[in-house]
């Protein structure tokens, strides 16, 4: 059988030959991940406009149809359609859209279903983009009419892609809110002013590969690859908050040299406002090694000085609290344990602050001092299930029956605890009652962050919905796109969130 499938570059060259032989090429494309009636009917009729029928497809990473989509890899979808009779050539897109498919290929026709047509449905506004590149091209965009179905609605009515948890919780929001309703209050979070007070971290991610044990001495060595750097701890909060607020500002602290303030300029979002202090201590980094095959990680360095601020850094910190507070709707603390915030801080903003959200982390560094009551009033308390145990010393308990426990610690209205691929549970304190949410995250590469996106979406639609149930569910998917990359390398934004529900519900 003739090869069909080939990737992008070589193709390109094989469909240049192909026009200067005269013949029109036409450009399909789209994630196809169920292939069904409408889809051969689609690819029928756009054969009808040309010669050579090109059908490009999303690679899995960039499928945004929600939980355990693609069902089928990206290798198989290539092979089925390659044994369509009507298609010539399959290749695929390492991104979100077509447009690398559009500009390389240059179609004579771009064709989409019909479905399509009403660009103002396209909450991604992929379309768009996709339509302006065809006509830079100049090739003529053209909408099937053919019988259409929907993979992802096949797939959600054969109950294939959410496991019983899943599906019980779709189920409940679906009960309450249609997805025109739930877009409705995400873009309503526009109107909150959002305070974000916590540590500012580096991470970063250096790809190794190994070579063996070391000839001289009883040691691993590694070859060094590339190395990225992001924005993490507080600074991905506010990136991530600057997509869905208006008004996002951040209080942090950099040291006064090597802080990475050129590299936090160009790659902070330029609509949040800071206040740092400068002190004489190293910008927190936190690096990790990780083999390139497995993309498990190997060791991990922390380069910071968590010494108590001094005084004059302590009282210029409480003017920039004191100046801002007021002016927020919403202040969420990310107390990773660094030594930015101390039991005076924490008082003034637990006394300060109109609605209250806190994370105050335990990890490798601060494990035997941090602890979680330095708070005393706060909306909404949000730790892990380790930090749970750890602040209650006890490893076997229900978990349910620890939340209680420290509910009774903290004054709080509201405890999140997340468990990995277990999901979170939600306690409301004054009604008494336990609210479970499930892990929708298909694979996971790496947890950093993920807590933080997490809270960080459920403050925002905690303090704007006041509905707790529907904010846990909704920080629960934006929490499973930040698990699926390294570290806070994907901008959780409300296109992607609503793509997301726009499939599931």
């Amino acid at each position: 059988m003739k090869n069909k499938i080939f990737n992008l570059n070589n193709l390109s060259k094989i469909i240049k030959s192909k026009k200067k032989q005269g013949q029109r090429i036409v450009l399909c494309h789209g994630a196809y991940d169920l292939i069904h009636y409408g889809h051969i009917s689609h690819f029928k009729k756009a054969k009808e406009f040309g010669d050579i029928l090109v059908v490009t497809i999303t690679t899995d990473k960039y499928v945004n149809k929600g939980p355990n989509r693609p069902y089928f890899s990206q290798d198989i979808r290539k092979k089925f359609l390659a044994s369509l009779e009507e298609i010539d050539y399959v290749s695929e897109v390492n991104s979100a859209s077509a447009i690398e498919a559009i500009k390389q290929i240059k179609p004579n026709f771009y064709c989409k279903g019909q479905e399509y047509k009403n660009i103002k449905k396209d909450i991604t506004k992929k379309i768009q983009d996709e339509i302006k590149h065809v006509k830079q091209n100049n090739g003529k965009v053209i909408y099937t009419d053919e019988i259409t179905f929907s993979s992802s609605r096949i797939l959600s009515d054969l109950e294939l892609l959410l496991d019983q948890k899943q599906l019980r919780e779709v189920k409940n929001i679906k009960n309450s809110y249609n997805f025109e309703k739930i877009s409705e209050k995400i873009h309503n979070l526009k109107k909150l002013k959002v305070l974000i007070i916590g540590e500012f971290i580096i991470d970063k991610y250096t790809y190794c590969e190994s070579l063996g044990k070391s000839g001289k001495d009883p040691i691993m060595m590694f070859k060094k690859n590339e190395t990225i750097t992001l924005i993490g701890g507080s600074g991905a909060i506010a990136n991530n908050l600057s997509q869905f607020c208006k008004d996002v500002k951040i209080i942090s602290y950099l040291g006064k040299s090597n802080n990475y303030e050129n590299f936090i300029n160009k790659n902070l979002n330029k609509k949040i406002k800071k206040q740092f202090l400068y002190l004489d201590v190293p910008t927190i980094q936190k690096e990790k090694y990780i083999d390139k095959d497995s993309g498990n990680k190997i060791v991990g360095f922390y380069n910071f000085d968590d010494s108590v601020i001094n005084r004059e850094s302590q009282a210029k910190l409480k003017r920039f609290l004191s100046n801002s507070i007021k002016s927020y709707d919403l202040v969420i603390v990310a107390d990773y344990g660094h030594g930015l915030i101390n039991d005076e801080i924490a008082t003034m903003i637990s006394k300060k602050s109109k609605f209250l959200v806190v994370n105050s982390q335990i990890n490798a560094a601060n494990i035997f001092h941090h602890r979680l009551n330095m708070f005393k009033n706060t909306n909404c308390t949000i730790i892990n299930e380790g930090e749970l145990r750890h602040e209650m010393r006890d490893k076997h308990s229900e978990i349910d029956l620890l939340i209680k426990k420290l509910s009774k610690i903290i004054n709080t209205k509201y405890i999140v605890v997340t468990r990995g691929s277990r999901g979170s549970k939600l306690y409301d304190v004054k009604k008494n009652q336990i609210i479970n949410s499930a892990a929708y995250a298909t694979k996971v590469v790496d947890k950093i962050g993920t807590g933080d996106t997490l809270m960080a979406m459920f403050a925002i639609l905690l303090k704007s919905t006041n509905d707790p149930e529907l904010s846990l569910f909704v920080s629960s998917i934006a929490a499973s796109h930040n698990v699926q990359s390294i570290g806070n390398s994907v901008s959780i934004s409300p296109n992607l969130i609503l793509k997301t529900l726009q499939h599931l519900i």
